[in-house]
């Protein structure tokens, strides 16, 4: 019921769970591995810098509203005369699936971000996508693959035919041969590579995805068939930087995260400097921290790649069968890790951790404090079901050990069973989570339900109440045990007794410190369900019809003066007995002695 409860919160909070108990699971996650695009970020990416023959160029405008300008030195760059940048936008628009459409509600996306961001820049400096497709006509396409990290498309024109490219600035680069520079067709030079590589690398530092970008005309006649034989020999154009900020919430998120004693690791495809600037500005990595990447994944052993993955935060440049091999890792180090992935090259890591989280269109949060949330209001349930049971039982049970007349009729136990003990309980299933939740340890996988004292709880509370409810009997009883008229008296004191005994019992299951840790009126479900059964308790007392049926009389205010003494005892005693020994360990954590031993 409280799982079932739970996954309704979570379906409120636009979160779709496939299996119940991995709402329950996500109360024990040790680590949270992530992808950085959509998850991390906005995923709303805007081209701000580009890179083309040894200069830079600044490009304004923000989202996907393609009115923004390409500034070099602060002035308007001359699209005209600027043949690289003509060429770079070019491939930009051809290279490209995702289209631009202006809505009521301003200009949109259809597609992945990052295209989409690439069309507004192609916009910006002239080159339209629908005007695009009529002077060039696409004849074959070599999509993206997270293990190429790149993308071509082979179109035909007037003059012929051309295949633009568009990809990672490390993988592009190693598969140009010549280079657009100063107007001209050139060899592709040591000299000029590592200026391209540092401009990358400069432009990741900043934050920025970067994009290379390049071109090659294909001869008469040539028809490659495979991307090998298309991407080859290839002309290099220039670089764009585009920024994808971080989500608002998330840096919150991540430092709960971290004082719940859970690990956030990032993994992303992008180039290590810029999930080095994105991890350090979440505060998922240190300042001096540094991101593992795939390449240095691939040359590890699974025993290394444990003791790595054990104090690594960040991996930058991975591939599908990396995000497995790292989830696996973690599993054989002890950890309960969760995943999250937004396409069909993460479902091998998704489907192997522990929680597998698939990402929607623009991201859906998942919250681990509902799992432990729903775990802990489970052990409430099971707290006030068997504590109210055992003091059930332990207050017939004594009083059939002393050979006293039942103290309660089959009727009045039935009653407490499904009045009483059914709807606090419900109310239960739906509370608060306490307000340091997040900022627990997480509660190992193989943990005992009865753990962290519960078990002793539920014993010393259980034999309190029955303890309690079987003095009221007693004193109610007081040596006439065989009047009749006396019996129903002193069995409706009981009765009483053991029904408020239990309705204050459950504010006390709120807390797992004591009843005066938490406001009583918070909960304004269990205060309902507690109400609805004081309710019930007082007709089946005063109401007549309702009093031989299940064997009670009315009692006066004396009697509930013994009533609402020996229902209060459990938990009052319990209560006082929690707060001295928190101020006991809380003395003890600060090294503070009693004055008596200090002497």
């Amino acid at each position: 019921i409280a799982l079932a409860l739970g996954v309704q919160r979570m379906i409120r909070r636009r979160a779709i769970v496939r299996k119940l108990p991995s709402v329950e699971t996500l109360g024990c996650a040790t680590v949270i591995c992530s992808d950085k695009t959509g998850t991390l970020t906005v995923n709303k990416m805007t081209v701000t810098r580009l890179w083309l023959e040894g200069r830079t160029l600044e490009v304004t405008g923000s989202g996907y509203d393609p009115a923004g300008q390409l500034l070099e030195h602060g002035k308007p760059a001359d699209i005209r005369k600027d043949a690289a940048l003509r060429r770079l936008a070019q491939t930009a628009a051809l290279c490209n699936n995702a289209r631009l459409e202006q809505a009521v509600s301003g200009w949109q996306i259809q597609g992945d971000p990052t295209e989409g961001a690439l069309l507004v820049l192609a916009a910006k400096a002239g080159w339209n996508r629908s005007s695009a497709e009529r002077l060039y006509e696409r004849e074959r396409e070599f999509p993206f693959d997270s293990a190429r990290k790149r993308m071509s498309v082979v179109v035909r024109h007037q003059g012929g035919r051309l295949v633009c490219v568009k990809g990672a600035p490390d993988v592009l680069v190693d598969r140009c041969t010549y280079v657009l520079w100063g107007g001209s067709v050139l060899p592709l030079t040591p000299t000029i590579r590592r200026k391209v590589l540092e401009a990358a690398e400069e432009m990741a530092g900043n934050a920025l995805r970067v994009l290379g970008f390049a071109y090659r005309d294909l001869a008469s006649g040539e028809d490659p068939a495979t991307d090998e034989e298309a991407e080859s020999g290839l002309v290099f154009v220039g670089l764009a930087g585009m920024i994808d900020p971080p989500r608002g919430e998330v840096a919150e998120a991540i430092r709960k995260c971290r004082l719940a004693g859970i690990r956030t690791v990032m993994i992303t495809g992008d180039h290590r400097l810029t999930a080095e600037a994105i991890a350090r500005e979440l505060g998922i990595l240190s300042r001096d921290g540094r991101a593992v990447t795939g390449p240095e994944l691939s040359a590890m052993d699974d025993r290394e790649l444990e003791r790595v993955a054990e104090e690594t935060t960040v991996y930058a440049r991975v591939s599908p069968e990396h995000k497995l091999r790292i989830v696996q890792a973690l599993q054989r180090r002890g950890h309960v890790v969760a995943m999250t992935g937004d396409g069909v090259n993460d479902a091998p890591a998704v489907k192997s951790a522990d929680i597998g989280i698939a990402m929607g269109v623009a991201g859906t949060d998942v919250t681990v404090e509902e799992g432990r949330g729903i775990y802990e209001n489970i052990r409430k349930f099971i707290r006030y079901l068997l504590a109210s049971n055992v003091g059930e039982i332990l207050t017939m049970l004594l009083a059939m050990l002393a050979g006293l007349p039942l103290p309660l009729v089959p009727i009045q136990i039935l009653w407490v069973n499904l009045v009483t003990d059914g709807l606090p309980a419900m109310a239960l299933g739906v509370d608060q989570a306490e307000s340091d939740l997040m900022q627990q340890k997480p509660r190992p996988a193989r943990e005992n339900i009865f753990a962290r004292r519960l078990g002793w709880k539920i014993v010393s509370r259980g034999v309190l109440i029955g303890l309690c409810t079987l003095g009221a009997f007693v004193l109610a009883l007081r040596g006439a045990e065989d009047d009749p008229d006396r019996l129903v008296y002193a069995q409706t004191v009981a009765f009483a007794t053991l029904v408020l005994a239990q309705l204050i019992h459950v504010f006390d299951c709120r807390s797992s410190r004591s009843i005066f840790h938490r406001n009583m009126l918070e909960n304004k479900f269990l205060v309902l369900a507690v109400l609805s059964s004081l309710a019930l308790l007082l007709a089946v007392l005063y109401v007549e019809p309702l009093q031989p049926m299940f064997h009670t009389v009315p009692l006066g205010l004396q009697d509930w003066a013994l009533v609402f003494v020996a229902a209060g005892i459990p938990t009052f005693l319990a209560g006082a007995g929690s707060v001295i020994g928190g101020r006991r360990q809380r003395r003890k954590k600060l090294g503070v002695r009693p004055v008596a031993s200090q002497r």
